[in-house]
């Protein structure tokens, strides 16, 4: 008998937690859209937020960290897919 799997094939543990990187897309949209609207409804300022989060987003990709996954990694002991699926 083989072990449950996710839409995209990797196992699925009981009681499993997200990874680091769907954490921070989560984050990143969140922020995203919350500064769109306060672009929208108080000052156009906050748009610096949205590139804030893309510099960010950029960031991650060509490092593999940016300043929200080392901290998610290291306080709330979240980690990458990649090394979740070895385990």
């Amino acid at each position: 008998m083989s072990a449950p799997t996710t839409t995209a094939g990797a196992p699925v543990a009981a009681g499993s937690r997200w990874p680091l990187e769907r954490v921070l897309f989560l984050m990143a949209g969140t922020v995203t859209i919350v500064s769109v609207l306060l672009a929208v409804s108080v000052s156009q300022w906050f748009l610096l937020l949205t590139a804030f989060v893309g510099l960010n987003q950029w960031l991650f990709v060509a490092v593999g960290a940016c300043p929200a996954s080392m901290v998610m990694s290291r306080v709330l002991s979240l980690q990458p897919a990649c090394e979740r699926s070895v385990r």
